[in-house]
């Protein structure tokens, strides 16, 4: 079998025109007029201000796109880098962007229909839709339909709509320019310079689309030297033209005339063809067409967009893989599509042109920063997988500047966009909290990067990036490790738990630090060698059994009391851990009496009395006990990854229902083919021990005695963890217990 490979048939030319047809269209052709009310003639300065804002990004865009070129695009990146916590704000907001983007697109390709077709209001109960919302919304109701359906775009006719619109608006500008009186341009600056800004803000729009080169990057041919160009110099193109435009429409048209008109381009061509070519009415129909084909285009693109960024956050589980089921006749990700679908119709029916367009950009603007933010954390991370064909000049400037203009522009937007900016982050953040973070299982280059050098890394840090860990689902085994003499024991057991569940080992270091000396001083003399050789031992074992793992130092003035608050940070589900002389305070049970009284466990816990770990055959005493149900599902992990030979037994006065309840109780923890032992003694130690002495591992669960009892009588498991000669395991499972529980016991 052959690997199949993408065919690298983009020239320059090619990857150019799917930057500049996503870009060039619609926001000339509608927000000339709206622009204009705002800056009056300085507003040209803010289209080449959005020009420079994209270029930076546009520069990031093309290292990240030459190093990973894969199907999500800005998305990816951020997702990669920053994790699934950023991703979902990312993926959200390039789903929910390119969605009012549609809208604004149609509400300016119901513009152009009213001009051909008398089209009615329509009231709604309180609502009542205007001529421009009706048409735009039969327009966009066709294209969802279209997309729903799969009717194919063709990159052929996607080149031709492109040269088409350019050619249009290249013989419009000239004919325009031959008359443009640049004394209409003055006063330049109306509203004064500080409206470059705000102008920039609303025109924002007309530079979406860029990033879109960068997934189809494998398909590219000299990615290194052709991504860039054409993403690069797509912006530049647009931004060039769109500033000439702007000039020209101002020159030929007062600034002033030009913000009351609702199709300030057809009556600036009306103008320009009548005056050059005799031909005022046929200039402006071919306006119009132009701007039709812009408007239709860049909404087909925005719609079918969505569908891409909505698989690619399917794949890493943010949303729900239902959204991208396919149809059976169409082969369309139908669900996706409908749901983009409602939301841009409702988005049409409530927005104007305005709030769209900002709505749009403000989002863009949040992933454009995220996106140069993760170039700077690929770059740091020394990822030995991160290989850019391309790599931005001026490194870290281009990346950092792309940052801070982008989310600085967003100040520039009204309260209402920056409002929506701020509502939209903090529910990306709720639905990744709620939802995505229980079923993602990649964690981003930025928090493993922070949590494998936790022992240097400021306290804070450490702390946000394990809280936003996602857990996926994922099962997670923590190993606290001290001596070396026992963490291979102790790593191959947590390896099979893990593998089991295909889960993660946690692996972990305690370095101990006197009370006199301050943490982050020890941080900063200490020397770590050691603790570093001992989990690179244990990150060798695990992979040893294809098992993924993390490792970490804590430092900390407590040792065994430690391990509790570890399992907590790095939200374990089970602890596997090794049986210290010092580790036991309150005698048969996995905490301390300190612990044991003042709090439950954070998760499950296994304690490992090592004499060799040799799981061949393994005895499970059972009392019906809670305890006794962990020590079950351990025994069924040993048998599934090491083919154990499981006994269990019970202890009891009463030969035939002790029969009756092991068969139940194998029955129902999945144990049935188990060998059942029934011992008639009312001596449980000393059964335990018998039976131990064919065994290589004995699996135990805790005492059940409160400690009160057990420090005045002693536990069972103590007495028969020194007496025995094979490796013994305490299981002890989370629960609640009351105070009275924990002091006196269960009755």
């Amino acid at each position: 079998m052959t690997d199949e490979e993408l065919a690298k048939d983009l020239g320059p030319l090619a990857a150019l025109t799917i930057g500049v047809g996503t870009m060039i269209g619609a926001g000339i052709f509608v927000l000339p007029g709206e622009a204009a009310a705002i800056a009056g003639p300085v507003v040209a300065v803010s289209f080449v201000v959005g020009g420079v804002v994209s270029i930076f990004t546009a520069l990031s865009a093309s290292e990240l796109g030459t190093a990973m070129p894969k199907a999500g695009g800005s998305y990816y990146y951020i997702n990669h880098a920053l994790g699934p916590l950023f991703g979902s704000i990312a993926g959200m907001g390039n789903w929910m962007g390119l969605a009012f983007a549609s809208a604004f697109y149609m509400l300016g390709f119901g513009g152009f229909i009213i001009e051909l077709v008398n089209v009615p209001s329509i009231g709604l109960g309180i609502l009542t839709l205007a001529p421009t919302q009706v048409a735009a919304l039969l327009a966009g109701a066709t294209f969802i339909g279209v997309n729903y359906v799969g009717a194919k775009e063709t990159g052929t006719l996607q080149n031709i709509i492109v040269i088409t619109l350019v050619a249009i608006l290249t013989v419009f500008t000239i004919l325009g320019l031959t008359m443009t009186d640049l004394s209409t341009l003055r006063p330049f600056a109306p509203n004064g310079y500080g409206s470059i800004l705000p102008g920039t803000a609303l025109v924002f729009v007309s530079f979406l689309g860029f990033a879109k080169i960068t997934t189809v990057a494998e398909e590219i041919k000299n990615p290194s030297r052709n991504l860039p160009l054409a993403v690069v110099g797509s912006v530049v193109i647009v931004t060039v033209m769109y500033a000439i435009i702007m000039v020209m429409l101002m020159g030929v048209v007062n600034w002033t005339e030009l913000a009351q008109s609702t199709t300030p381009v057809i009556d600036v061509a009306e103008v320009v063809f009548s005056n050059t070519l005799g031909l005022g009415v046929l200039g402006g129909s071919l306006i119009l067409f132009g701007g039709l084909l812009a408007t239709a285009s860049s909404a087909n693109a925005s719609i079918l967009a969505s569908s891409r960024i909505n698989f690619a956050m399917g794949r890493d589980k943010l949303i729900t893989a239902w959204l991208n089921d396919i149809h059976p006749r169409f082969s369309t990700p139908y669900r996706s599509i409908a749901v983009t679908g409602v939301l841009i119709l409702l988005f049409i029916a409530v927005g104007n042109v305005k709030v769209l367009a900002k709505a749009g950009s403000v989002l863009h603007l949040i992933v454009y920063g995220l996106m140069n933010i993760a170039l700077i954390v690929m770059r740091e991370s020394d990822v030995a997988d991160y290989d850019p064909d391309f790599t931005v000049p001026l490194y870290p400037a281009v990346p950092i500047l792309g940052a801070v203009l982008s989310f600085g522009l967003i100040g520039f937007m009204d309260d209402k966009e920056i409002a929506l900016a701020a509502g939209f982050v903090i529910g990306s953040l709720a639905w990744y909290l709620v939802y995505a973070r229980g079923k993602a299982d990649e964690s981003g280059v930025l928090s493993d990067y922070i949590l494998d050098r936790s022992e240097r890394m400021p306290d804070a840090a450490v702390s946000a990036a394990t809280s936003v860990q996602p857990d996926g689902g994922q099962y997670r085994v923590m190993v606290p490790l001290a001596n070396p003499a026992h963490e291979t024991d102790l790593i191959t057991l947590a390896s099979a738990l893990a593998k089991s569940r295909d889960g993660t080992v946690v692996a972990v270091h305690i370095e101990q630090v006197p009370d006199q000396t301050a943490l982050e001083s020890a941080r900063e003399r200490g020397d770590f060698e050691e603790a570093d050789r001992l989990l690179e031992r244990a990150r060798e074992d695990a992979e040893t059994f294809d098992v993924p793992i993390e490792t970490h130092t804590i430092l900390s003035h407590r040792s065994f009391e430690e391990v509790f608050d570890a399992a907590r940070t790095y939200d374990a589900d089970i602890t596997v851990m090794g049986w210290g002389p010092d580790s036991h305070g309150a005698p048969g049970r996995a905490e301390s009496a300190i612990d044991e009284l003042a709090s439950s466990l954070p998760c499950d816990f296994l304690v490992l009395k090592d004499r060799g770990f040799d799981p061949s055959h393994v005895l499970v005493p059972t009392a019906g006990g809670p305890d006794s149900d962990l020590s079950a599902a351990v025994a069924v992990t040993l048998r599934e990854q090491y083919d154990s030979t499981v006994s269990l037994l019970h202890v009891t006065d009463n030969k035939a229902e002790g029969e009756q309840f092991l068969t139940e109780w194998a029955e129902s923890h999945g144990l049935s083919d188990a060998e059942l032992i029934v011992e008639q003694s009312v001596n449980v130690e000393e059964g335990i021990e018998r039976h131990a002495r064919d065994a290589t591992m004995l699996i135990i669960g805790a005492t059940e005695r409160g400690l009160l009892s057990r420090l005045v009588r002693g536990t069972l498991v103590l007495d028969v963890v020194n007496k025995v000669d094979c490796s013994v395991l305490l299981a002890e499972q989370t629960r609640s217990r009351s105070l009275k529980e924990r002091l006196f016991g269960r009755n």
